[in-house]
C-alpha cells in the first residue's frame, strides 16, 4: 500500500462522503431546445421571434449508438436533479481517480501515467 498524507486521506474521505450523498443519476445529457418552423407567416420568423418549444430531449450512449428520447417538460424537470447528480458523480469519480494516480506516481517513481 502506498505511502499517504494525512491530507489525502481527508480528501478521499470527502470525496466518498460526497459521492454517498448523491441520489440517483441518470446517464447522459438533457437538452432544452426550441425551434424555428418552416412556414413564413409563423410567430417563429417574426420579429422578436417567438420560438417553438421549449422541446426536451436525453441523449446517451447505449453499445455504442445514441439514443435519443423526447421527455415532456414535467419529466424533464422531474429527472433534473437525476442528470446533476449523474454529473457531479463524473466530476468526483474523477478527482479520486486523479487523486490515486497521483499517489501511485508518487509511491512509485513513475512519470506521467
Amino acid at each position: 500500500m502506498p505511502q499517504t498524507s494525512p491530507a489525502d486521506d481527508r480528501r478521499r474521505s470527502a470525496l466518498l462522503t460526497q459521492i454517498s450523498d448523491l441520489g440517483y443519476c441518470l446517464p447522459g445529457t438533457l437538452t432544452e431546445r426550441l425551434t424555428r418552423c418552416s412556414s413564413s407567416g409563423c410567430r417563429c420568423r417574426s420579429e422578436p421571434p417567438a420560438l417553438h418549444g421549449p422541446y426536451y430531449s436525453w441523449t446517451r450512449k447505449i453499445g455504442g449508438k445514441t439514443v435519443t428520447r423526447t421527455l415532456t417538460a414535467e419529466q424533464a424537470h422531474r429527472y433534473q436533479p437525476w442528470f446533476d447528480d449523474a454529473r457531479r458523480l463524473r466530476a468526483l469519480a474523477a478527482e479520486l481517480e486523479a487523486l490515486s494516480l497521483r499517489l501511485a506516481r508518487d509511491a512509485e517513481g513513475w512519470g506521467e501515467i
